[in-house]
């Protein structure tokens, strides 16, 4: 009897054991399905494809629109952007006025008369814009407003009972979530790729925190939807890191919270506004922070302040930390773009901001940002020549000097002291002859003697930010002094 129990008991291993690849059976049943989404979704994606009229002696046209050289954001950066993979093939015409095409992208219906979401370097440039649909059926599109900082533009097609997408938010995205991209790569209409949210707030844009994933996008899907597993548009497919024209695992979406804002105004008005606040925002870095008495390495510390704008108006000068706006907390300095940006010009607002050791509140009437404006570093200016070259460095490796008043109003400023020579940590930090250091930690710097009085206080141990002017901007240096 128990010869024939384990016989049996050797029976019942034996199945157990060939039963083992179950569980990863049952996992791969567990893995998302997502013909339901495609079925949904996928009449509401559109092909668009752009041509251009040439003219005689024009030398073949504009450049064809695309994910390439063209791309607006190309510009800042070029490693993320495939060479020319996106435009459609040109003839060679010897004549003028022939229609020729220019580029191919995708895009998503947003109502049922007919508007479409797209990426702006999709149509940009672009004479006339043709939309396909899933049914054959083609229309040619008018344009109803592009934005380029955020890479969104709204086409408009003469068209009843279309099927139309449905909205989610991109807020609720989750790092590790499936979603979903249905586009024309390579003009191959209605593509369906998967994958996962690789990150979210890519800071790749100044106004758009970016969704990254590992969705296979390549030239053509760009102004198609990223798509969650409930079928809801979550982002706008716009750029992929390549560098080779193709996809090689890293893919970005424009989140569809920042697309519909932008869209909404184009619907709207054709154009976006957005607020202007007239400073160059840098980053807090630790150092600066523990220097300045910060608690934690957040908001965005003011390098220019552009003349004639809300920023100068209202008094706010470089070195001051902006930590809110308008109530809205600046975790790091590429926030207070997008949150300027997002509110309404000529609305008062109040600004925290951290000076002198202290956080104050600071009030002012948000400008208008103009079209295309763009804060510009200023180049540095030759330096002066030393009045007393041989002085010793101090502790930091400085030897500075006063500025004359005519200088200061020249460069806008109330005080400081001019760099003449570099030596030891402050040639380390990346200091120069003719940079003009305006405060020393949360200390306002008015003459070289109490520059180097300042100094000489300091313990060598720490380190210690100097607000240092270079051109037309200033930004935080921290330097360790050496010890002596």
């Amino acid at each position: 009897m128990l010869r024939t129990l384990s016989t049996f008991a050797a029976a019942c291993l034996l199945v157990i054991l060939q039963a083992a690849p179950l569980p990863a059976h049952a996992q791969v049943r567990g893995l998302p399905d997502f013909t339901e989404l495609v079925d949904k979704v996928g009449p509401a994606v559109v092909n668009i494809r752009t041509t251009q009229t040439l003219v005689a002696g024009r030398g073949g046209g504009r450049p064809g629109q695309g994910q390439g050289e063209d791309n607006p954001l190309c510009d800042l950066f070029p490693w993320m952007c495939p060479p020319r993979g996106e435009r459609a093939p040109r003839p060679a015409p010897d004549r003028g006025g022939d229609e020729v095409p220019s580029g191919v992208g995708s895009g998503f219906i947003l109502s049922a008369d007919g508007f479409i979401m797209t990426n702006a370097h999709v149509v940009r440039g672009a004479d006339d814009i043709y939309v396909r649909l899933t049914d054959k059926r083609e229309f040619k599109a008018r344009l109803i407003g592009a934005d380029q900082r955020t890479d969104v533009a709204i086409v408009k097609i003469e068209a009843s009972g279309l099927p139309a997408v449905s909205i989610g938010d991109s807020a609720r995205l989750r790092v590790g979530e499936w979603v979903m991209a249905i586009g024309s790569p390579f003009d191959l209409d209605n593509t369906v790729t998967a994958g996962i949210v690789s990150a979210k707030g890519r800071d790749t844009g100044e106004y758009v925190p970016f969704i990254q994933t590992d969705v296979a996008i390549n030239p053509g899907n760009s102004g198609g939807p990223l798509i969650n597993l409930r079928g809801e548009v979550v982002g706008v497919n716009s750029m992929i890191y390549s560098r080779s024209g193709g996809f090689q695992g890293i893919s970005f979406a424009i989140p569809i919270d920042e697309a519909m804002r932008v869209g909404d105004q184009l619907r709207t008005t054709g154009r976006v506004t957005r607020g202007f606040l007239g400073v160059q925002p840098g980053a807090v870095t630790k150092d600066v922070a523990e220097s300045l008495g910060l608690k934690a390495p957040a908001g965005a510390v003011v390098e220019k302040v552009l003349p004639n704008t809300a920023a100068e108006r209202a008094g706010l000068r470089e070195g001051d930390v902006i930590l809110r706006f308008d109530g809205k907390p600046v975790e790091k300095h590429t926030d207070l773009p997008r949150i300027v940006g997002n509110t309404k010009p000529g609305q008062k607002v109040q600004v925290q901001v951290w000076r002198n050791g202290a956080a104050r509140e600071i009030a002012l009437t948000l400008g208008e940002m103009e079209p295309d404006r763009v804060a510009q570093r200023g180049t540095r200016p030759p330096a002066t020549p030393g009045k007393d070259k041989e002085a010793p460095p101090n502790a930091l490796g400085l030897v500075v000097a006063d500025i004359s008043d005519a200088r200061r109003r020249e460069l806008k400023i109330e005080g400081g002291v001019l760099i003449e020579a570099v030596d030891g940590a402050a040639a380390r930090a990346g200091l120069r002859a003719g940079d003009v250091i305006l405060k020393l930690q949360s200390t306002d710097v008015t003459s070289s003697k109490q520059f180097n009085e300042l100094v000489a206080k300091l313990d060598p141990k720490r380190v210690v930010a100097l607000l240092v002017r270079r051109g037309e901007s200033a930004q935080y240096v921290t330097i360790r002094p050496d010890r002596r």
